[in-house]
């Protein structure tokens, strides 16, 4: 592996929660010095915190958050045959959330044509689509965020505390199996956990290249039973944590 392969995969160890020294000597089959030596590397680097025996994310750093117009043009292939698989699990009499993201947005094309099914969503995305629709439809109201044309924010979450659903659809930047869905601000992290505490049924829509991904420093714990729903084949890397861990269940789109 390339010495800027390797350090970038180092820098998503770290950043996913992987801080000891030993433990990702082991993870990556290396010697101690030849770890220290990529740290050390990436610390100067500014991306990630040296500290006593590992390294730490550096809270200040994040990546630029992808412009709305540029979500929607990418991934467009994965983000429908995730939207389809997720689709699937929509029964007649369901009330749903559907998560601000252009992901979730390809969800509300499916559901166009379906009369039985209640959408409880922020995402204004969605509710172009779905409002010539006859779909019930509820948009939580707010604070709106133009990059991704979704409401947050007190209002948001009063509307939130008032209601429930029989499932979530929730995107993310990023999602590591142990720590949750990672987000460029505090209050979309917020929001989504406002959403889960209200929801029977969890699931988490990302493609292959969030997985396992730390992109931005607010984080929305994932303390319960969901469901990932992704393109990634079951074989790759980034999918290992996720079936290993005893409260997900991985549903590929193919």
């Amino acid at each position: 592996m390339k010495v800027t392969n390797r350090r970038e995969a180092m820098l998503q160890a770290v950043l996913s929660g992987m801080t000891d020294v030993s433990a990702l000597c082991e993870h990556f089959g290396m010697s101690e010095a030849t770890v220290r030596r990529d740290l050390r590397a990436l610390a100067d680097e500014r991306r990630i915190v040296r500290t006593y025996g590992g390294a730490a994310a550096s809270l200040g750093i994040h990546e630029p958050e992808e412009s709305l117009d540029s979500r929607r043009e990418s991934f467009r292939e994965q983000k429908e045959a995730i939207a389809r698989v997720a689709v699937s699990h929509v029964q007649d009499g369901d009330t749903i959330f559907l998560d601000g993201g252009t992901t979730t947005a390809a969800m509300a094309r499916l559901l166009a044509g379906r009369r039985k099914v209640r959408v409880v969503t922020n995402n204004l995305l969605a509710v172009n689509t779905l409002a010539a629709s006859e779909v019930p439809l509820t948009l939580i109201g707010g604070d709106l965020r133009p990059t991704s044309m979704s409401t947050l924010g007190p209002l948001a979450q009063l509307a939130l505390s008032r209601l429930s659903v029989d499932k979530a659809f929730l995107g993310a930047d990023g999602v590591v199996a142990d720590r949750g869905l990672c987000e460029a601000s505090a209050e979309q992290a917020y929001l989504k956990e406002c959403v889960i505490r209200q929801a029977a049924q969890l699931f988490v829509l990302v493609t292959s290249h969030k997985l396992d991904r730390a992109s931005q420093q607010h984080w929305t714990p994932l303390e319960r039973e969901w469901t990932l729903v992704t393109d990634a084949r079951r074989d790759a890397p980034e999918m290992a944590s996720f079936l290993l861990h005893g409260e997900v269940t991985v549903e590929t789109a193919r």
